[in-house]
């Protein structure tokens, strides 16, 4: 089948190279405008132009996706079906109009849950034990359409973001390529979300990191996990911004009365014990301003963190800033 692809980072990436290696032809590919990156703000491309770069493949970046002479760039090239893959935008109805057979995202969660921007994210902070791919059928909607395929993964207790991220980028060129077949034998069904079922995993920031040392370990734990490899959950000491990149439940029970984010000890090989507004976390791995990321061990043969030092949900910005190499 001719296919216009459209999307931009890392995670589409994966199902891009499986489209140019079937016996699909790719029309062109469609992207979001370079930008710049990093600290030097240099003007970097898309993941998804670099691939399609690399395969001489057509490439669009329009600024307005409604665009008139966009729109009819992509009706010129007559497609017969677009695929979509976390493009970051949301489609006019002239657009989902123009190819024959429809247009196909590949959303990275079990529909209807975590519909939106960040479901990979949000699957881990709010603790779920699975999630997976689905391709759909779309419509106006923010990932409402009636569903083709979907293929579940599990997530372990010490998954992070970003490793199922890589995982569910893999899953989701497997599942699109299945896809396609059904499609192209007129044999793909037609499956109506249950709305009421519905939930929504709206877009992440750097805000999202902050520890609420109020919350159960369980609940923290799993918002260092989801927030990895980015924003990072951080918390503050001595007035210092410091990321959490690691951590678990702490098995050993003990009953303490302090506030929480209070340091009760160092275990070697364990981590830095925590008291929570529930239970107990051991803090494996961190980043303070200057350094690389190293686990606590590490850490600890340098630096020391007092027993009783209460890590703090808020400090002082500035002095972070002024040491901006995280």
């Amino acid at each position: 089948m001719n296919i216009v692809f459209m999307g931009t980072p890392e995670f589409a990436v994966s199902s891009l190279e499986g489209l140019i290696n079937s016996k699909h032809k790719i029309l062109a590919v469609v992207t979001q405008p370079d930008k710049p990156r990093g600290r030097g703000k240099k003007i970097q491309f898309p993941p998804v132009k670099q691939m399609a770069i690399q395969n001489n493949i057509e490439v669009y970046q329009p600024k307005r996706i409604k665009d008139p002479e966009f729109i009819q760039t992509i009706k010129d090239l007559n497609p017969d079906v677009i695929i979509v893959i976390a493009y970051g935008k949301i489609l006019p109805k002239e657009i989902l109009s123009i190819p024959k057979k429809g247009c196909i995202n590949v959303h990275a969660s079990l529909l209807p849950a975590y519909r939106g921007a960040a479901p990979i994210n949000w699957a881990i902070i709010k603790g779920e034990k699975k999630t997976g791919i689905t391709t759909m059928y779309m419509d106006e909607g923010l990932d409402t359409g009636d569903i083709i395929l979907q293929r579940e993964i599990e997530i372990s207790d010490s998954m992070t973001a970003g490793e199922l991220h890589d995982q569910l980028s893999e899953l989701g060129r497997e599942v699109l390529l299945d896809t396609l077949s059904l499609i192209e034998n007129n044999q793909a069904p037609r499956i109506s979300q249950e709305d009421c079922q519905y939930s929504y995993a709206p877009m992440i920031d750097k805000r999202l990191g902050k520890i609420d040392w109020n919350r159960s370990a369980k609940d923290i734990v799993n918002l260092i996990r989801g927030v990895n490899p980015w924003p990072g959950a951080y918390t503050f000491f001595e007035g210092r911004k410091i990321k959490i990149w690691e951590a678990k439940i702490y098995k050993e029970e003990e009953k303490i009365q302090c506030k929480p984010g209070t340091v009760l000890k160092y275990i070697p090989k364990i981590g830095l014990i925590v008291k929570s507004g529930k239970g107990l976390l051991a803090i494996q791995q961190i980043q303070v301003p200057n350094y690389k990321k190293m686990d606590i061990d590490s850490y600890m043969n340098g630096h020391n963190i007092p027993v009783g030092t209460i890590l703090e949900s808020n400090g002082s910005e500035s002095i972070e800033s002024k040491n901006r190499r995280e």
